[in-house]
């Protein structure tokens, strides 16, 4: 059993079971009588084998599930790089600076040493488990800036207008997430509000509360509200905050109403709540 180290205990026996039984088939054909006394017997127990087979294979066929425990990133070897989907650069890169005596310290410095793609970041990250020494010194560190431009009364930036390098003067935001509050802010067709920025994937509380003492709301961007009683589907389903079942729902609604008469009537949708119809509001309005 110790030939198949790549599957699990339940796999291997699995495994074994089925060569063992492919066996006993291979016996059985050429030990049964094949008469026709016995050819209904026969084929009933054929039949019941080849079930259990059948059963058999798909255990030990079945994909392992995609479950990724809580680990510390630093320590991710060849072998874990490649089960978490990681490119051979993308791990080289890795082991390159851990062999500097570095550590990796928070999520986005893992993206930034390795390369690795969002998508790749989103799918493994909730399980980066860092030593907690890390998260209060990241805590107290972001505190000290905080008070240092607190007490400093430098006039605010705008947040609209806000350069990549402007924004990469806050501390905590880099090349990646600089370029991503700009994509976001262009996406948004401006930032209405400064809690806009806590929806920039990879942006840290504590780095959010940094730049909203930097930076503020200082021109609205100009955005042209739709009538959401006139809007169609297509156009519904551009709009930022609104997926395109989401903007589905809201034309059924309509029709189901006549009219919608206050934005309050979009809470019968399951999916929506306050704040989600507060934010759709940048972009829609109910003529009076």
């Amino acid at each position: 059993m110790k030939g198949f180290p790549f599957f699990k205990r339940n796999q291997r026996i699995g495994i074994f079971l089925l060569l063992l039984l492919i066996v006993l088939i291979q016996i059985a054909y050429f030990v049964v009588d094949f008469s026709e006394k016995t050819s209904e017997r026969s084929s009933q127990l054929f039949a019941n084998i080849e079930k259990q087979v059948d059963s058999l294979r798909t255990v030990a066929l079945r994909p392992k599930k995609d479950t990724i425990y809580p680990f510390n990133p630093n320590y991710i070897t060849d072998y874990k790089g490649y089960i978490l989907g990681m490119s051979t650069e993308e791990i080289d890169r890795l082991l390159a600076f851990r062999k500097q005596g570095k550590f990796v310290n928070s999520t986005q410095e893992f993206q930034n040493i390795t390369k690795i793609s969002d998508s790749l970041l989103k799918k493994i990250a909730p399980a980066f488990k860092f030593p907690e020494w890390v998260n209060n010194k990241k805590s107290n560190d972001y505190q000290k800036v905080k008070t240092s431009l607190t007490s400093s009364h430098k006039e605010k930036q705008d947040i609209n207008t806000a350069t990549k390098e402007q924004l990469m003067e806050v501390k905590g935001v880099g090349n990646v997430l600089s370029d991503r509050i700009l994509k976001y802010k262009e996406r948004l067709q401006g930032f209405v509000e400064m809690d806009q920025l806590a929806e920039v994937y990879g942006l840290e509380t504590d780095v959010v509360e940094l730049l909203k003492i930097q930076f503020e709301v200082k021109t609205l961007p100009n955005i042209v509200k739709k009538d959401i009683n006139l809007i169609t589907l297509r156009e519904l389903a551009k709009i930022p905050y609104l997926k395109y079942e989401e903007a589905k729902k809201i034309i059924g609604l309509r029709s189901e109403l006549g009219n919608f008469k206050k934005f309050d009537d979009l809470l019968e949708i399951n999916e929506f709540d306050t704040l989600k119809i507060r934010k759709l509001q940048f972009y829609l309005f109910i003529e009076d």
